[in-house]
């Protein structure tokens, strides 16, 4: 078995990789400008030339040290080595595109590891903007680096006043207006919501205690593989969609829409819906 601080040490060359390509934006230009965006069938669904180099970097990234593993990425799905190692990664090498688009600093590259039972064991979200590089191992707690210091995530502070939900909406109108219609219901209990566009970073928050709790229908595998581990990993209370595996040809539509991803505080973890 590999060990997961190499695993690990392998998903942070990976992230950064993608990140670099990201960073290779300019900022100076119209939203959008030279991006070529196209749209993947649902409005605001969109994907960039950027998301396809990071992700193309961050699988040459991982092969040219694991070329045995299964690798899942967004743009380019499912890939497996004609003697498979058991290990999976899954890769979202753009988390918020949108924000990418638009010029809003809160998007990632995320990559995460899974052990031959779906175990995840390394996980990293790396913000290049917001120079922030959010990763754990499973057993050894989750870490922040930024500006030159590493910091140990330890979650949301317990019994604070002032509670923050952060959550989604997803691009499908008929679950979007689900969500709206039971937002109330949902921030039961919070003073406030925010919606920042990336589930990576959204569940990064959460782990280094800036949000409260996170919830959010419609995930896809790689939104919060990596993200998710994270805020386990900083002790907080999380709870995955249960999901048809990428490698039994993924979840329908509708089971994904259905599905909620939540994370936060432990005094939180009966919030959500089950």
């Amino acid at each position: 078995m590999t060990d997961v601080t190499e695993l690990l040490a392998i998903a942070k060359r990976a992230a950064a990789a993608g990140a670099a390509v990201l960073a290779r934006r300019s900022v100076s230009g119209t939203a959008g400008d030279g991006l070529e965006t196209t749209n993947k069938g649902e409005a605001g669904d969109w994907v960039t030339a950027f998301d396809v180099a990071a992700e193309n970097a961050v699988r040459e990234a991982i092969l040219a040290e694991r070329p045995g593993d299964t690798i899942t990425g967004e743009e380019h799905g499912t890939t497996r080595p004609s003697s498979p190692s058991g290990y999976r990664w899954s890769i979202d090498p753009l988390d918020g595109t949108t924000n990418f688009i638009r010029n809003i600093a809160y998007y990632a590259t995320s990559v995460a590891v899974a052990d031959s039972d779906g175990v995840w064991l390394a996980g990293v979200v790396h913000a290049p903007v917001l120079g922030r590089v959010y990763s754990a191992a499973r057993g050894q707690g989750a870490r922040l680096q930024t500006a030159g210091e590493t910091t140990a995530l330890v979650g949301p502070v317990p019994g604070r006043t002032g509670l923050i939900l952060a959550t989604g909406f997803s691009y499908d109108p008929g679950t979007r207006a689900d969500q709206s219609a039971g937002l109330a219901q949902l921030m039961e209990g919070f003073a406030d919501v925010r919606r920042l566009g990336s589930a990576a970073l959204d569940l990064c928050l959460v782990a280094d205690g800036t949000f409260d709790a996170y919830g959010e229908r419609g995930l896809n595998e790689h939104d919060f593989a990596a993200g998710a581990l994270i805020a386990e990993e900083a002790g907080c209370w999380v709870r995955r969609p249960r999901l048809t595996s990428p490698l039994d040809g993924g979840p329908s539509t509708e089971d994904r829409l259905a599905a909620w991803m939540c994370a936060g505080a432990l005094e939180l973890s009966g919030k959500f819906p089950l």
